[in-house]
């Protein structure tokens, strides 16, 4: 750890740290570090904080099972912030909401959460399956078993094909969200990560190109 000679920490011995998803850039949360903190985090290759409230080290995710993989760390030019970059498992905040930063005061970026949002219903899918909610169709889906989920695969499918052959432009946009909502079911009832099918394709990408 020889960056901690360069972290400027805080009278309290703590430090800032942003914590960003690694896919979206999406800002998930801000949290404390002191020394003790930044070096497990440093060593384990999970986020591990100070909490002013508690008075104790925190590992995040070590009850509810969101963990947030380490990817990336920075240290901003004076110091005395740090930008941690995550694979977040299932969401950052203890509401149930993806980020903690969800209640909005002004958004102008729809291009940008369109741009997401597939990571976003995936992590969505993913929370409904650890914390059933009543009378969702996710956790019916989930209730039901992977033979279900595959029906609905089939069947949404088929409704791809039979927009796609009438020519329908409205209806195979329709018809495909439906089969990508249920494949990213699928997707989470199996364990398979979207990061799983980007670096599938990016495999076969650079094989063809050699």
């Amino acid at each position: 750890m020889d960056f901690i000679k360069d972290i400027k920490f805080d009278k309290n011995g703590l430090i800032p740290a942003i914590i960003q998803d690694i896919n979206t850039n999406e800002v998930l949360m801000l949290a404390y570090m002191n020394e003790e903190s930044l070096e497990r985090t440093w060593k384990s290759g999970e986020t591990w904080f100070y909490s002013r409230s508690r008075k104790k080290l925190w590992h995040k995710g070590e009850e509810s099972g969101n963990t947030q993989e380490i990817i990336k760390m920075d240290y901003d030019c004076d110091g005395d912030t740090i930008l941690v970059k995550v694979r977040q498992k299932g969401v950052a905040c203890h509401t149930g909401e993806y980020s903690c930063f969800h209640n909005n005061i002004l958004d102008k970026d729809i291009d940008g959460k369109i741009k997401d949002f597939i990571y976003r219903l995936y992590k969505l899918i993913e929370h409904r399956r650890s914390n059933p909610t009543e009378g969702s169709y996710t956790n019916y889906l989930f209730d039901q078993g992977i033979d279900k989920i595959l029906k609905k695969v089939g069947e949404e499918s088929s409704e791809v094909i039979i927009g796609a052959k009438n020519e329908s432009r409205d209806e195979v946009v329709y018809e495909v969200s439906d089969l990508v909502y249920h494949i990213l079911v699928l997707l989470v009832h199996m364990g398979i990560d979207i990061d799983d099918i980007k670096g599938e394709l990016y495999k076969r990408h650079n094989t063809v190109r050699s």
